[in-house]
């Protein structure tokens, strides 16, 4: 099993910064993608950034040139780096890993808890 921590959250004022951090521990054998995702309130959870193993990155448009990620591999750890937060970008966000226990077997998804993102006015 893998357990997924996010971490970081909290209120800040528009054009401040946070920095979330998503941990993921247990058994691991290999951690094929790690993203982040949001969800707002009555809204769908969203894609805001996520990276491959090969290192690739995506993030959702709303957010380029804004946010980065960052990845420890050695700790199994990512890093969403939110800097010119807006009001929008308020929501509960969610890491999600995605794991193989061996290369025979399919990889499977785990989801942290969520931390809470709060941007004021």
């Amino acid at each position: 099993q893998v357990q997924v921590v996010e971490s970081g959250g909290g209120l800040v004022q528009a054009g401040e910064s946070l920095r979330l951090s998503c941990a993921a521990s247990g058994s691991i054998f290999v951690i094929t993608y790690m993203g982040w995702y949001r969800q707002a309130p009555g809204k769908q959870r969203e894609l805001v950034a996520s990276v491959s193993s090969a290192d690739a990155t995506h993030y959702a448009d709303s957010v380029k040139g804004r946010f980065t990620l960052s990845r420890d591999n050695a700790k199994n750890t990512m890093y969403l780096q939110m800097n010119s937060l807006k009001i929008e970008d308020t929501a509960v966000y969610y890491c999600n890993v995605r794991h193989r226990t061996s290369w025979a077997v399919r990889p499977s998804d785990y989801w942290g808890q969520g931390t809470q993102v709060t941007v004021s006015s």
